[in-house]
C-alpha cells in the first residue's frame, strides 16, 4: 500500500462519496475510482459498499480507515519531530457545540501559550459521531458528559454549572406558552436537562422548538420564544439584562475528557492531557 492510496481512501471514507473526494484533492473522479479498486485488489476485500448516495465502508473498509488514520498520525509526529521549523505538531479534539463555545477557547488560550508549536483542530458534533470519531482515529480526544465512555478512557474530569434562561417579562412559574429551546441532538445532556426540569416542575408549555445553533438557541430567549437550561458560562456569556433572567440550578454536570483505551497516544495528547491535570478550569 502507498500512503498516497490511503490518503485518498481517508478522504473517500470520510466524505463518503468518490466525487466530493476528488473535487476535495483536486484529482479527476476517474482516477479516484482507479486508485480505490487497485487497493481493494491488492487487500483482496470491498472497502466500499457503493450506492445512489455515494459509499459506505465496509466492515473491512471500517479496519483499514482506523489504521489509515493511525498511519498518518504517526506520519504527521515523525515529519515534527525530525523537522519541527518545517511540520508543526497537530492536536485534533472533538467536542459538542455547548462545550466548545466558551470551555475549549478558555483552555486553549493557556495551553498555546506554552506549546505555540502545535497547531489545534476542534470538531463540532454530536455526541455519537464524536465517539465514531475517536474510535476510528480522526480525532485525538473528546470533551462530553454522561459516564458510559467504553471502551474509551477518562484522563479528565471537571464540573459545569448549569442555568435556566428566560424571557424577563414572563415569570418562571407562569411560563404558560412558552416553548422548550433545546438542541436537536437527542443525546444532547442540556436538552435532556430541560425536559426533565419542565417535568418535575410542572410547567405547561406550548412546544418543542429544536435549533442546530446555540446562538440560535439564546437568541430565542432573548425574544421571548421560550426557555432553556444551558452551561452557566455560556449563559452569561451573552447576558441580556433586560431581556432575560437568569436562575442558577443546583445541580451541575460532569464533563470528560476520554481518549482511546490503552493506545499509543501522540506527543500533543500527552502534553495536553499534562496540561489538563496539572490546571483546575474552574480558576481558568
Amino acid at each position: 500500500m502507498e500512503s498516497r492510496d490511503l490518503w485518498i481512501f481517508k478522504h473517500v471514507a470520510e466524505l463518503q462519496s468518490v466525487s466530493k473526494a476528488a473535487e476535495q484533492l483536486g484529482y479527476v473522479q476517474p482516477n479516484v475510482s482507479q486508485r480505490m479498486k487497485f487497493l481493494e485488489n491488492e487487500l483482496g476485500v470491498k472497502l466500499f459498499m457503493r450506492n445512489n448516495q455515494g459509499v459506505t465502508l465496509t466492515e473491512e473498509g471500517a479496519v483499514l480507515f482506523e489504521y489509515t488514520n493511525r498511519i498518518m498520525r504517526l506520519m504527521d509526529e515523525a515529519k515534527s519531530r525530525i523537522n519541527p521549523q518545517k511540520w508543526r505538531e497537530t492536536l485534533t479534539i472533538g467536542a459538542s457545540q455547548t462545550i466548545s463555545a466558551i470551555k475549549i477557547p478558555q483552555l486553549f488560550s493557556f495551553f498555546l501559550r506554552e506549546h505555540q508549536h502545535i497547531d489545534v483542530k476542534v470538531r463540532m458534533n454530536r455526541k455519537q459521531r464524536l465517539l465514531e470519531m475517536l474510535s476510528y482515529g480522526e480525532i485525538d480526544g473528546v470533551f462530553l458528559s454522561g459516564t458510559d465512555h467504553f471502551p474509551f478512557e477518562t484522563v479528565y474530569s471537571y464540573v459545569e454549572k448549569i442555568v435556566l434562561i428566560s424571557p424577563k417579562h414572563h415569570p418562571i412559574e407562569k411560563q404558560k406558552g412558552q416553548a422548550l429551546l433545546v438542541h436537536s441532538d437527542p443525546n444532547c445532556i442540556y436538552r435532556r436537562k430541560t425536559l426533565g426540569f419542565t417535568k418535575e416542575h410542572g410547567l405547561k408549555t406550548s412546544s418543542l422548538l429544536e435549533f442546530d445553533s446555540l446562538e440560535s438557541i439564546l437568541q430565542a430567549v432573548h425574544n421571548g420564544l421560550g426557555i432553556s437550561i444551558l452551561p452557566a458560562d455560556v449563559a452569561y456569556s451573552r447576558k441580556e439584562t433586560d431581556t432575560v433572567q437568569y436562575q442558577e440550578l443546583p445541580e451541575t454536570i460532569k464533563i470528560h475528557f476520554v481518549v482511546p483505551y490503552r493506545k499509543k497516544q501522540s506527543q500533543s495528547l500527552r502534553r495536553f492531557i499534562h496540561f489538563l491535570q496539572s490546571i483546575r478550569v474552574s480558576k481558568l
